[in-house]
């Protein structure tokens, strides 16, 4: 079968791979950086560039290149350039977010779902510790927020709320819309953790009644290693890293530029190609959705359904067996997904998501998530499908004899 690229792009080579055959199912992780992405990228890199708060012809025209990344960056948001803080990575983004809110807020309460990403969660715990109440909204069986439930967690005294706009263990998409217009009624500062969902939904900040936003690069197949926040101008924040007054004095340090500039083309890419990309990676899903069904005796879905589920995010969960071993087996087999959230899997720790929703243990803990992107084929879906029913049967009867 002729592989789809979804673009003009050649193929990057899969993180990892072996050989041309490998399938790679685990884009919620990482992204393959796209090559029109390293295109723009490598003059940055290869030299000739200046840093962005020198005033010689150099550094001029790197902030010029700066600023042009946040114009795009803003473009895909919604939002005003100005308001596109550039980090590291979503988490510090994420930590930005709540920690430097926190520290500028007349309010001591925060009001955040029990779902939510570790870094949003542990900020929250780590607040708690200095004075801060926090209150942790449960979530339905499918992992949804009620807008209602946030409503009726409000207090005189709440000063952000902060639900992701799409949960990335379990692929569910939540009511932003819904939550931040209440919240703009009550005038309570509204935080969203954007990853899985920028790019990927219609979703804008000024539509969403959004004052703060964290997004990650990689996600959109930009570099590793360079995230942002957006922040509504009247947003009052305080900087977690000081120094030399960089990103108008809200996180220091000389920017990533190479980076910088590949997240705002990746970005650019993002806003133009979603509605074609979204088409097909929601067919993709709905292929591998019905085949695990059909091809694994008792595998139940994770998360949402349909419209309410991220388009290129497929979970499910298999009792009877361990995740780790399914993975090893899928592996050896060159295909790489993954149990959940990567971030949470380096703590070793039961996941909370799926604790969340109710999930028995036996059942989360053959949680399985494949997440597709722009270069997955159906091929690709079909070996998936092919492969995954006899590993799951034997490794049944391993653990039953």
């Amino acid at each position: 079968m002729a592989r789809s690229t979804g673009s003009s792009s050649e193929r990057p080579g899969n993180p990892g791979a072996v050989g041309p055959t490998r399938a790679y199912l685990d884009y919620a992780s990482f992204a393959p950086v796209d090559p029109r992405v390293l295109a723009v990228m490598r003059p940055f890199l290869e030299g000739g560039a200046g840093n962005p708060s020198a005033t010689h012809s150099l550094g001029l025209e790197a902030r010029a290149s700066l600023d042009g990344a946040r114009a795009k960056i803003a473009r895909l948001l919604g939002g005003t350039p100005g308001g596109v803080i550039f980090t590291a990575s979503a988490t510090e983004a994420n930590n930005l977010a709540v920690k430097g809110f926190a520290a500028r807020a007349s309010g001591r309460h925060i009001v955040t779902s029990a779902a939510e990403h570790v870094s949003v969660l542990n900020p929250c715990r780590d607040l708690e510790k200095r004075g801060w109440r926090v209150t942790y909204v449960g979530v339905d069986a499918e992992g949804l927020v009620d807008p209602d439930a946030v409503g009726r967690a409000l207090t005189a005294d709440t000063a952000l709320v902060s639900v992701h706009a799409a949960n990335l263990e379990i692929g569910t998409i939540q009511p932003i819309l819904e939550i931040g217009r209440a919240l703009r009624q009550r005038h309570v500062a509204f935080h969203v953790d954007g990853v899985g969902a920028i790019g990927r939904l219609p979703l804008t900040v000024d539509e969403c009644g959004i004052d703060l936003l964290s997004l990650s690069s990689n996600d959109l197949y930009g570099p590793p290693g360079a995230g942002a926040l957006w922040v509504r101008p009247e947003t009052k924040l305080a900087p977690l890293i000081l120094g030399g007054g960089q990103e108008s004095g809200f996180r220091a340090g000389t920017e990533n530029l190479p980076a910088v500039v590949g997240m705002g083309v990746a970005a650019e890419l993002a806003r133009v190609e979603r509605g074609a990309e979204v088409a097909r990676l929601a067919a993709l899903r709905d292929r591998l959705f019905e085949g695990l069904l059909t091809g694994v005796p008792e595998a139940l879905v994770t998360g949402a359904r349909g419209a309410r589920r991220l388009p290129h995010h497929t979970s499910v969960a298999i009792p009877g067996v361990k995740a780790e071993a399914i993975l090893m087996e899928l592996d050896l087999r060159g295909i790489a997904a993954s149990s959940g959230s990567a971030c949470s899997a380096l703590t070793g720790e039961p996941s909370h998501v799926l604790r969340a929703i109710g999930c028995d243990t036996m059942a989360a803990e053959g949680s399985l998530c494949f997440t597709a992107g722009r270069w997955t084929t159906a091929a690709e879906v079909d070996a998936v499908v092919d492969v995954l029913p006899a590993v799951v049967t034997r490794l049944r009867r391993l653990a039953s004899g």
